[in-house]
């Protein structure tokens, strides 16, 4: 949500937002409106600030993405147009790249009576090129998820996402890494309803390494 893309992912995989039950969504690591089918890091906490036309979903968001294991994250946000909490979770099936497979759910909005939304979703990764297919179940109809992303290298990512259905859109954007921690994803929202809008989005995320990265430097660092 890189299911894209709340502490997005996943708190919420994930890429978007979760703000009513016809909201598109994604997380800080993932593309700009969908899932996407890797994982928030083992130990990382993502915080990001989201504005977005309204027409898209709560106008103004806070995130918090948390990788809890290496098969699990969860995520939370905080819109204020309404005040409302939605959550979301992902757990990955198989996460060996190339190739990646996760469920989960996203869109939980029990202050806005909004039931959660499952998905799953599958990746085929490679070092540029990252693919991405699934469905999510939106009320009483099933939805497609397609995306993809291109990598130039480790500050610069474009993408492309599509979520079939009402309310939801194609978009067109990128990510850049303006530091190791600090990234921002700007994108354009083509709504699939008739007339057609084209719309604003922007998110900016900030991740703090809890653990993980740091037992992983201190094991390195007793091998010397």
């Amino acid at each position: 949500m890189q299911l894209r893309h709340l502490i997005a992912s996943s708190f919420l995989a994930a890429a978007g937002s979760l703000a009513t039950a016809h909201a598109s969504f994604a997380t800080t690591k993932g593309l700009s409106q969908i899932v996407t089918p890797d994982l928030q890091p083992e130990g990382d906490l993502s915080l990001s600030f989201q504005a977005q036309s309204e027409r898209i979903a709560n106008p103004y968001e806070l995130q918090a993405e948390m990788g809890l294991t290496k098969w699990a994250e969860v995520a939370v946000f905080k819109g204020f147009q309404p005040n409302e909490l939605i959550f979301g979770t992902e757990l990955g099936l198989i996460q060996k790249e190339p190739y990646l497979l996760s469920i989960g759910f996203v869109n939980w909005s029990p202050h806005s009576h909004v039931d959660p939304q499952p998905f799953i979703e599958a990746g085929y990764y490679m070092e540029h090129h990252k693919f991405i297919v699934g469905t999510t179940h939106v009320d009483f109809r099933n939805e497609a998820i397609v995306g993809y992303a291109y990598d130039f290298n480790e500050t610069w990512r474009a993408q492309v996402d599509f979520q079939s259905g009402s309310g939801n859109s194609s978009t067109i954007g990128f990510t850049c890494n303006l530091t190791k921690d600090f990234q921002v994803n700007p994108a354009i929202y083509v709504t699939n309803d008739s007339p057609h809008h084209v719309l604003g989005y922007v998110v900016f995320t900030y991740t703090f390494h809890l653990w993980g990265e740091k037992e992983k430097r201190a094991a390195q660092g007793n091998e010397k």
